[in-house]
């Protein structure tokens, strides 16, 4: 009996390709276990959800282009099938994915995949399975075709949902103040819920000052920019200068900004004096920083130490 080469290439593939898959379930249920405590940054963001809270402009097809798969972090409907490496978290994917890995390796060409591009990022509108086996088998790039959808901003590949919210309170922040028209290399970015608003409303209370000192109406744009040379980045100069941030793990700059305003009003409220923007950031770091915390909690707990040692005293001095 004669063996049948075809036959048997075609018993190699679908066993490697069956195998592959095994593989990928396996390496996907490990990195869900990795990250039990993050899981929002292991999951792929859903497209429609991600359109509904951006204020996006308009969409035109550009064409094929060459895209990193590194990029690609969310999907049209297939968000739940797959992680944000795109390991298949579903069995019943397991068909599918056999087959498009069978043609990798066979080297049978497919089709490009097709995808919404929103700033530098990717979300995918056809080809799921395709993304998933690219990058099993450790390709960087696979060919798509994409349509652009124009916005303000950009977004960071590992964005959750909730920080979309985040990002929308920016993009409407620069679009009220047109801050990055007249400074185009202006960066805020803060962490704080509402800390947008407070911005518009700390601009509202400078351009009211700048009209009584100039006994005249100062116009928005000019109190935005004013308000920036004058208060937001003279502050942050000096959190950059004491190097504040390293105090802040998980802050910006923006963000201490908002509290030491804060801060320096109540201190000059409290003490009637004209206290200045460096004395005020130092007063804040020395109070609320996590090195003060932690001095705190361990004077809590030597304290705590030595209240239990004198509570057992008498006990002990019992028994003896």
């Amino acid at each position: 009996m004669t063996n049948n080469p075809a036959s048997e290439k075609k018993f190699l593939v679908d066993e490697i390709a069956q195998d592959d898959f095994v593989v990928a379930l396996k390496k996907g249920f490990w990195r869900s276990v990795l990250n039990w405590f993050n899981q929002d940054r292991n999951k792929l963001l859903p497209f429609d959800e991600v359109r509904m809270r951006l204020p996006l402009l308009s969409e035109h097809y550009i064409g094929l282009r060459e895209i990193p798969l590194k990029n690609i972090v969310g999907s049209v409907g297939r968000y739940q099938d797959f992680d944000r490496a795109f390991l298949p978290r579903q069995t019943y994917t397991k068909g599918r994915w056999i087959s498009i890995d069978k043609a990798h390796l066979q080297d049978i060409v497919l089709p490009p995949i097709e995808v919404y591009k929103l700033g530098d990022l990717y979300f995918v509108k056809d080809g799921n399975h395709r993304v998933s086996v690219a990058r099993e088998r450790g390709q960087a790039f696979v060919d798509a075709n994409v349509i652009e959808m124009d916005m303000p901003m950009k977004l960071d590949p590992d964005i959750r949902i909730d920080e979309l919210i985040e990002k929308r309170e920016q993009i409407e922040f620069f679009q009220k103040t047109h801050l990055l028209q007249h400074i185009p290399d202006a960066e805020i970015e803060l962490t704080v819920p509402g800390g947008y608003l407070k911005l518009v409303e700390h601009i509202e209370t400078h351009r009211w000052f700048m009209g009584e000192r100039r006994k005249s109406e100062v116009t928005w744009e000019d109190a935005v920019v004013d308000w920036y040379h004058e208060v937001y980045d003279p502050l942050v100069k000096v959190i950059q200068s004491n190097q504040t941030l390293k105090d802040f793990p998980g802050r910006t700059e923006a963000d201490l900004y908002l509290w030491i305003i804060e801060h320096l009003w109540y201190l000059r409220e409290e003490y009637q004096e004209d206290i200045d923007l460096e004395n005020a950031a130092a007063d804040f770091v020395k109070k609320f920083s996590n090195r003060s915390l932690a001095w705190i909690l361990r004077l809590m707990g030597k304290t705590a130490a030595q209240f239990n040692n004198t509570m057992k005293e008498p006990e002990d001095k019992s028994d003896e």
